[in-house]
């Protein structure tokens, strides 16, 4: 079994990764308070996510060649330094074309943070990766608690929710403080080989991390060791030596598309179901929210330690079961306490979603990591761009609650590409066995 070990480096990525889920979290309870604020209806405010849909396409865009010039350590801190920028033009503007620019520099550089902490977490930690991965989300989860209940406490307070944004700057000047105070550096600059830019070349081979977290197809491995030795990396169907990324990569792409409409539905328009079904007050709403996201953070913790025993594909496919039960529990209960407890076990399902999925698509990519984790944040684009807009537009016409039915349609068709993900692995020989 791989073992993860956690030094300075690590933990500081960790917290780099949780100070854009404090952002991230808390956002989505502030969209339904921007609308009554700016009087617009649920599909205009839904544009605020298509602002960070439009920001993770130029972060994507931005990320690898950024880290070939300045490195993958101070690239993450250029992308905190633009989060804080944009938190505080968000706390500062009001009308509806600024906030929903501040949002897209915002998800811009956010996107730098999270590409620059998956490529130096999978670096670092080889056939660890996924639990590392695991453990940064369930710090950003973590972060993410916070967040909505600041935002519930100051809106019942009658202060409303731009304090949040304040905090936000503040924690990420007490995060920067720190990593100057102990001396804790990231990596400072790319492998050449590792940062291709997006018409690159791939290079051959790649570390046996790869075949140690994608397994034989997905399937459990009890011989695997954390032994480096040079396999192949296979191109599109499986063939070695190709320069582009392999199919199981784009599957990943697209499954991160699907669990992150997920997600991003969630937080933006729960706070409205619970308001108008399940009869909690706007502050209420707002702070329940953070259901979701404990739901998250517990998952992750657990999953940690999960991903180091057991592939991903099997697990994605169990975590996906629990947020099908999650969202039905939600979804059906008037009563907003069962309604709470229906979004802690979805976030429990979802805990796992992006994690599994990004630790796939990193592993299969070889050392093309930086291009990789460039292209993932295009999938996020993709599906924090279409689908909260259309549930938005549902959402005006059928009320929010029906409109929700949207969700388990993507559940399923996460669950299929989920499938067809494990089937799509190459078939590598781990370490020890022929």
């Amino acid at each position: 079994m791989p073992r993860l070990t956690r030094d300075r480096t690590t933990w500081l990525t960790y917290a780099q990764l949780g100070l854009w889920g404090f952002f991230l979290y808390g956002f989505g309870p502030v969209v339904p308070l921007l609308r009554d604020e700016q009087g617009t209806s649920a599909a205009v405010a839904g544009l605020h996510s298509t602002g960070i849909a439009v920001g993770a396409l130029a972060g994507g865009a931005l990320f690898a060649p950024v880290a070939r010039r300045f490195g993958r350590g101070p690239a993450v801190w250029l992308g905190l330094a633009g989060v804080a920028a944009g938190v505080t033009a968000l706390g500062v503007l009001r009308p509806l074309p600024a906030t929903i620019a501040a949002v897209a520099v915002v998800a811009t550089f956010g996107m730098m943070v999270i590409s620059g902490v998956n490529v130096v977490l999978t670096a670092r930690h080889g056939p660890a990766a996924p639990a590392a991965l695991t453990e940064a989300n369930a710090a950003c989860a973590g972060m993410g608690i916070l967040a909505p209940l600041t935002i519930g406490a100051t809106v019942d307070a009658g202060l409303g929710w731009r304090p949040v944004m304040a905090v936000e700057v503040g924690l990420i000047t007490l995060v920067a403080l720190a990593a100057l105070t102990f001396r804790v550096r990231t990596p400072q600059a790319a492998p050449a080989a590792a940062a291709t830019g997006p018409l690159g070349e791939t290079p051959p081979l790649v570390p046996a991390a790869t075949a140690a977290v994608v397994g034989s197809r997905g399937l459990p491995d009890r011989h695997r060791t954390a032994r480096p030795a040079p396999v192949r990396h296979p191109g599109p169907g499986g063939r070695i030596g190709s320069g582009r990324l392999p199919r199981a990569y784009w599957i990943a792409w697209v499954l991160m598309s699907v669990t992150g409409s997920i997600e991003v539905c969630l937080s933006l328009w729960t706070a409205d179901v619970l308001r108008t079904h399940a009869g909690l007050s706007a502050g209420g709403a707002s702070a329940a929210v953070a259901a979701i996201v404990c739901g998250m953070f517990a998952g992750r913790v657990a999953g940690g330690r999960a991903a180091l025993r057991w592939p991903p594909v099997p697990l994605l496919l169990g975590a996906l079961t629990v947020s099908l039960a999650g969202f039905a529990l939600f979804w059906a209960s008037p009563i907003g306490w069962l309604a709470v407890t229906g979004l802690v076990v979805l976030g429990l399902g979802n805990a796992l979603h992006y994690p599994l999925a990004i630790s796939i698509a990193l592993a299969v990519a070889g050392t093309a990591t930086d291009r990789a984790a460039g292209w993932s944040s295009y999938s996020m684009a993709v599906g924090f761009g279409i689908a909260p807009v259309v549930l938005g537009r549902v959402a005006d016409g059928v009320g929010p609650h029906p409109a929700f039915l949207m969700l388990p349609g993507f559940i399923a068709v996460a669950v299929l590409l989920t499938v067809r993900l494990g089937r799509a692995l190459p078939p590598f020989s781990a370490p020890g066995r022929g």
